[in-house]
């Protein structure tokens, strides 16, 4: 049974107009949000730094996850513009770190993989010196598709595994625990250099152990950067919160997870995949000069 909503997780907003621009640049190219389409909470503080998700494919998925607020229905047309427009925004926002993720689209012959990587090379071209971050649906687990979006070489790939192994089958009935492990562990089958990331929710019913059990997994796989936050059900007809995990478990987690090598943990109550997406690009760019500088050096 959900409770009521504890002290720690009150938000203080922005005033409604320091949101304004981001929201009509949105409106202008067509594009769509994660931010609004799962209804995060939040978007006025990431919209008032000129930061966002970009949502590619249109704002309507293909799967019922028991936790988002995506609408369900039949896939919209693919938008050949998109991927220009999103390079267009990023630039005109001056944004460092780009997020691009989109709802699933299992209708379409290649699962929308192409549109990723349209996208991709539209900003490499653009936007030369920002970091790329994909948030990708599984694929069902197809290499051949999780290739096409590889090979257009984004700095980061992420995609979630979202809650323990027991309640895959309640809160992502058309997902796996296991292909979502597979299809991370092949990003760095095919590229190497490629940084991964995924997250979990928290507050549904999960134990301390199925937690840290999944952290593991991640680790073991080689997944370098992992998100861990509350979650919040966005309507009554979505699965409840069973528990609101306090700030100082979070903070256990997040010790546990640079414990066990994660070169990026992001715990707390509100923590998103990409939210602060930037302190991540800022690791990133560190361990890449790190690796340069060590690769220059004579042997």
């Amino acid at each position: 049974m959900s409770q009521r909503l504890p002290e720690w997780l009150t938000i203080r907003l922005p005033r409604p107009d320091s949101i304004k621009e981001v929201e009509q640049m949105m409106r202008t190219k067509n594009l769509h949000t994660v931010c609004e389409s799962a209804r995060c909470p939040n978007l006025p503080e990431c919209w008032s730094k000129k930061t966002a998700t970009f949502m590619i494919l249109g704002d309507t998925c293909t799967r019922s996850c028991g936790f988002c607020a995506i609408k369900v229905g039949r896939g919209l047309e693919v938008d050949p513009f998109e991927p220009f427009h999103i390079a267009q925004t990023t630039k005109t926002m001056g944004m460092k770190h780009v997020v691009v993720t989109s709802v699933a689209r299992d209708d379409l012959p290649d699962q929308g993989a192409e549109q990723f990587a349209k996208t991709i090379k539209q900003i490499q071209k653009h936007c030369p010196d920002v970091i790329v971050e994909v948030l990708t649906p599984d694929f069902k687990g197809r290499e051949d598709i999780l290739r096409t979006v590889v090979e257009a070489r984004p700095d980061i790939y992420n995609h979630n595994i979202e809650t323990v192994e027991r309640l895959h089958t309640i809160v992502r009935p058309q997902a796996k625990y296991d292909r979502t492990m597979r299809l991370l562990e092949m990003v760095k089958e095919l590229d190497p250099t490629i940084y991964t990331k995924s997250g979990l929710m928290l507050g549904l019913g999960e134990t301390k152990d199925e937690v840290v059990d999944t952290l593991k997994d991640l680790r073991a796989i080689g997944v370098d950067a992992v998100t861990i936050g509350q979650y919040l059900r966005p309507t009554m007809k979505h699965l409840p919160v069973v528990e609101y995990i306090h700030p100082d478990v979070f903070k256990e987690y997040q010790e546990i997870g640079e414990e066990l090598g994660f070169i990026f943990v992001a715990s707390g109550p509100f923590i998103r995949s990409s939210y602060n997406a930037i302190a991540l690009s800022e690791k990133v760019m560190k361990e890449r000069l790190e690796r340069l500088s060590a690769a220059a050096e004579p042997s």
